[in-house]
């Protein structure tokens, strides 16, 4: 999909913070995070949302989201998270690809769910902090 963003970020025309990357899924850290670590996984294969898309693609989301979720909770030091998925204008759904939001939450921590826009270089510590803890 040409003017798709998500289709885009996965050839590498635009530069995330990739976390995790395996044959059907790309996870990255989103850039207007609610919480510290909140990435997106999204399939390769372009879908505008998760019923449009094949079954292979949304079973392969739920598999990264179980591979990396209490990964990314051990070591940010989160004591939960946060699932979400927005379909369609009315549910919040602003790139028109399937991605499923991770958003870590911390004891103490309010659960919000408003937008932040934190500096590349804060993302990119956290991103490798993230990596990190994947590799072991």
């Amino acid at each position: 999909m040409p003017d798709c963003l998500f289709c885009s970020i996965i050839k590498g025309d635009i530069p995330s913070h990739k976390i995790y990357e395996d044959d059907e899924t790309y996870a990255f850290l989103d850039i207007f995070p609610v919480s510290r670590g909140h990435l997106l996984v999204i399939p390769k294969e372009h879908a505008e949302n998760i019923t449009e898309g094949s079954h292979a693609a949304a079973i392969a989301i739920m598999r990264t989201v179980h591979h990396i979720a209490p990964k990314i909770m051990a070591v940010l030091g989160a004591s939960g998270y946060n699932l979400g998925m927005n379909h369609g204008v009315d549910a919040g759904q602003e790139v028109f690809h399937t991605h499923m939001h991770i958003m870590p939450r911390y004891k103490g921590v309010t659960r919000a769910f408003e937008k932040t826009k934190p500096e590349q270089s804060e993302l990119k510590e956290i991103a490798d902090i993230i990596r990190s803890g994947l590799l072991s």
